[in-house]
Parts: structure tokens; sequence; C-alpha cells
């Protein structure tokens, strides 16, 4: 059974880890789910309330900082709102219209065609594009460096 367990903590950390790149994929969620899988399959007893308000401090500034830096990005670049939203939605559309480059080229034209939209001349849509990209890895870069946080702070606490 803890063989079972452990096999399935460490696919929720797997699921979470590409998750941060993948935005289709739970992952902080993934990651935060594996330590109560572990405490029903195992055990609870080595948590406490300083490591779930450690974690659940570390989700919510995942999931706030995600987005807030993806449009940093866009905005650095001299997007607007719309930009930020069509690379929002080309993030999750991208990978499955172009599965091997989507991520990159979804939020680029997402910004692009979002400023296009609002009347944007076409050198700062462009602008707007490269700072979505720009904006992707620098927010899964937060969120790598987080999630492996996260992780380690597990096996601390269980070790």
């Amino acid at each position: 059974m803890i063989t079972l367990a452990w096999s399935l903590v460490i696919l929720l950390f797997v699921v979470g880890m590409i998750g941060a790149v993948y935005p289709v994929l739970p992952g902080v969620l993934a990651i935060y789910a594996a330590f109560f899988l572990y405490g029903w399959l195992i055990s609870f007893e080595p948590f406490g309330w300083v490591f779930w308000t450690t974690q659940t401090l570390i989700v919510l500034i995942i999931m706030v900082a995600d987005y807030a830096v993806s449009a940093m990005g866009v905005k650095k670049f001299g997007g607007s709102k719309a930009a930020v939203i069509g690379s929002t939605i080309g993030l999750i559309v991208g990978p499955f219209v172009i599965p091997a480059f989507g991520l990159i080229i979804g939020p680029f034209l997402g910004a692009v065609i979002g400023e296009i939209i609002i009347g944007t001349k076409w050198q700062n849509a462009i602008s707007a594009g490269i700072g979505s990209v720009i904006g992707f890895f620098a927010s899964s870069a937060v969120k790598i460096v987080l999630q492996l946080a996260m992780i380690v702070l597990f096996l601390i606490w269980v070790f």
C-alpha cells in the first residue's frame, strides 16, 4: 500500500510540474492534492498547521502570480487589457490548435489579435505579443520555483 501511495504522490508531483508550463494540467493543485493523498493513504501525522498554512499560502501566491506576471509582461511591452485577455485565451487554446508550438504561438497571436481588434498599430500589437511570450516564460519560471519549494517542504516534513 505504501508503494502505491508513494507512486500516486510522485505521479501527482510530475503532473504538477508539467502543469507549470502546460496550462491545461492542474499544476499547483495536483501538488497540493498529493499532500492530501499522502495523508489519506499513509498518514496526516507529519503535517501540522504550519505545514498547511505555508503550503496554502504558496498555492495562493502561485495562482495570483501566474496571472499577474503574465499580464505584467504584456503591459511592459505596451499591451492593453485586450492583449492580456487575448494572450490568456491563446495560452489555453494554442496547445490544442498547434500541439508542438501552441504554448508560445498561442499567447503571442492572442495578444496580437487582441490589440488589432481594438485598433492598435501592427508594430505595437507585435510588441504586446512578444511581451506575452516573455510574460509566459517568466510566469512559468516563478511557478516552477514555487512548486519545487512546495515539494521540498513536503519532503522535509515527511522525512
